[in-house]
């Protein structure tokens, strides 16, 4: 993604002057990291300003002459920066690997510098080195008004990020921010998030819900582009260090959009600390730090540093990885730009909608509350289709007298007759097949595409997300056409249903959660717990 140029003012708080990366929280995976030449360390110089600062278009990127990269080594890197303000003696280098692209700069990492057992600290950052609202808005109270009013940390960030970086070397944090810079929101894969793919890249993740995540996403960062001026109305620090340079007069909307995604991918989620410094920017965290699902290891506050304690051995000059938290691809690969194939919180979204026409649809919206929570955690697509059918049933169900039976019940236990169920299964199996049917690809050509080594690398994270969804959908829609082979009786017509569910074909769970109480969700988890839920007898093939 470009980098677009800022203005060069003055103001303080981190990005450098050319343009905002477009900072993927370090997508990583080391499979596909392979393939990719070899690493060298990043010498270490003492830290100071460099004459020009590392951004500008794409082209420029990758046509820094020898002379000028030499300059730039001289001129300090970030680690030697930090140990210069106060970094203790750590165990980890800075290394490089190249880019996918050739016009863009190395991507750069951090590796472990000599052996590490699990338990060991490879880094305190001292909290001086950390970026925080607290530091940023300089009063807490201010801080906690922001942030539970319409702008969102990350947008504060973003705003101070500019700020600074419009002030160059003559800002306090201009070595970091030229590593932010140069990484230019990319992770370990060199793919920034889908924020900001063109509408062709965008292409790519058609049929996956995660195109309109996407949309609505980028929807949500102009609103907050639009409430720029209130924080700097607000914020005195800000208003008075900058007085002249109101947000919106001062930055584009695609300057802000590149800095918000920046700060997306690399901002660290404190724990246990104050609402003002709970979202932090770590100098050698993201992303430096790659990501990993199946990782525990994270970055904590801990007696004014924030240091990473890695769980598991490292070799000499091996990359280190973090948790990123339990989070499906669809968020991995809009929040970092990558996707992982072995991540267990993997999952994609089913959402009903319970007819608000129905007569007892108020009995009905309760039992659902009551029983399915909203999500249904399973280890296999069977389970989970099995899970989903007593809330679909909710639909179907008439009668008063089989209502009150199913809000008398204990558990997510719904009798219906054989025409129901077959009512039921067949409403899954069209709406399997019918979201499958938006994908403009199948399994099989998903494959081939991943096996070509030269695919550009967002059509390869998209292509990777969009066959595990339909990997996961494929199980599911067997899964329904094996419990109607199971049905005693096959010749049973579905019974008509005035109040049926409505299945959504698209579902952005995370948004669509704030929704009425109209609709209710289910997750399939592909590769989660083996603890299976508790259930009630069963009456027939499905029942829960």
């Amino acid at each position: 993604m470009d980098v677009a140029h800022l203005p060069t003012k003055c103001f303080s708080s981190p990005v450098p002057s050319s343009s905002l990366p477009v900072l993927s929280r370090v997508p990583i995976s080391l499979r596909r990291s392979r393939r990719v030449a070899s690493f060298r360390p990043i010498r270490l110089c003492s830290a100071s300003g460099s004459d020009t600062l590392v951004a500008g278009s794409r082209k420029e990127d990758g046509r820094v002459s020898e002379a000028a990269r030499k300059k730039l080594d001289e001129s300090g890197d970030l680690k030697s920066w930090m140990h210069e303000n106060g970094l203790p003696p750590c165990k980890v280098v800075l290394k490089e690997r190249p880019s996918h692209y050739e016009q863009h700069k190395a991507i750069h990492y951090i590796a472990a510098s000599e052996d590490l057992q699990a338990g060991d600290v490879a880094f305190s950052v001292p909290d001086s080195l950390v970026v925080t609202l607290e530091r940023v808005l300089g009063n807490e109270t201010i801080a906690e008004l922001l942030t539970t009013n319409k702008l969102s940390e990350l947008a504060c960030l973003a705003l101070y990020l500019m700020y600074e970086k419009k002030q160059g070397k003559k800002s306090f944090w201009y070595p970091y921010i030229r590593e932010l810079d140069r990484q230019r929101g990319r992770g370990q894969l060199a793919v920034e998030s889908p924020l900001l793919w063109s509408e062709s890249e965008l292409a790519y993740l058609t049929g996956s819900p995660t195109k309109a995540e996407v949309l609505e996403r980028a929807e949500g960062i102009k609103r907050e582009y639009n409430e720029l001026d209130t924080v700097w109305f607000m914020a005195g620090s800000l208003f008075q260090q900058y007085p002249y340079d109101i947000p919106t007069e001062a930055f584009p909307f695609e300057i802000f959009k590149q800095a918000f995604v920046a700060v997306q991918s690399c901002v660290v989620h404190l724990q246990k600390v104050s609402l003002a410094r709970r979202f932090a920017l770590v100098p050698l965290g993201p992303p430096l730090l790659a990501y990993r699902s199946n990782c525990k290891a994270m970055l904590t506050a801990v007696d004014g540093f924030v240091q990473l304690v890695v769980d598991q051995p490292y070799k000499a000059g091996e990359p280190i990885v973090v948790w990123c938290g339990p989070q499906p691809n669809s968020k991995l690969l809009l929040n970092y730009g990558f996707v992982d194939e072995d991540n267990s919180y993997d999952r994609i979204v089913l959402e009903a909608a319970l007819s608000t026409e129905d007569p007892q649809y108020q009995e009905k919206r309760m039992v659902a509350q009551r029983n399915g929570k909203l999500t249904v955690s399973v280890g296999k697509e069977r389970e989970a289709v099995s899970d989903m059918l007593p809330y679909l049933r909710l639909g179907y169900v008439s009668d008063p007298s089989e209502m009150q039976s199913v809000i008398s019940s204990q558990g997510p236990i719904c009798p219906v007759s054989p025409c129901m169920e077959r009512a039921v299964l067949d409403q899954l199996v069209d709406y399997f097949e019918r979201r499958l049917a938006g994908y403009p690809t199948t399994l099989s050509e998903d494959e081939s595409l991943l096996a070509d080594s030269n695919l550009d690398p967002k059509k390869r994270v998209a292509t990777q997300l969009v066959r595990l969804e339909k990997k996961m959908l494929n199980a599911c829609l067997k899964a329904t056409v094996d419990f109607i082979n199971q049905l005693p009786d096959h010749t049973v017509s579905p019974c008509p249903a005035p109040y049926a569910p409505l299945l959504k074909l698209t579902t952005n769970l995370f948004s669509d959660l704030a929704k009425p109480q109209s609709f209710f969700a289910v997750v399939v988890l592909l590769y989660g717990s083996t603890e299976q839920c508790k259930r009630g007898t069963s009456k027939m093939p499905g029942t829960v």
